[in-house]
């Protein structure tokens, strides 16, 4: 029973990973989820990402790289400001300048170096290293 797709969605990606496979199916698709997977590639996470349409919610079809060392969702979705950033780099990656915090903003899906740089806050959606 799903309960987040998000969340499940990012546990197949690093399962996947762990074991050294070079794609995953994630399903059910939902936009979200495409938005993230987005962010991931411009990142340089994942290599590829596609929709496949199935009737049943459709399948995302990732193709991996080996570069995820984790990656997950952070719940509560904490609204954060641009200048709280730095604090929550600090609890949810490993290093400085290692990582890329996920958040919603009223600019998209964006990795929180876009939204320091466009000066936005948002809502913290998930991590990856």
């Amino acid at each position: 029973m799903l309960q987040d797709p998000l969340n499940d969605a990012m546990a197949t990606i690093r399962n996947a990973e762990s074991v050294g496979k070079r794609d995953c199916k994630l399903r059910p698709a939902s936009k979200l989820i495409g938005r993230v997977l987005k962010v991931m590639q411009e990142s340089d996470y994942i290599e590829s990402f596609e929709f496949i349409e199935d009737r049943r919610g459709g399948i995302y079809q990732v193709r991996l790289k080996g570069n995820i060392n984790s990656c997950g969702v952070i719940k509560p979705r904490f609204a954060v400001r641009r200048q709280d950033l730095e604090r929550y780099e600090a609890r949810y990656l490993p290093a400085q300048d290692f990582g890329v915090l996920i958040l919603t903003t009223t600019e998209g899906v964006i990795s929180q170096a876009k939204a320091k740089e466009i000066g936005v806050g948002g809502k913290l959606l998930a991590y990856v290293y």
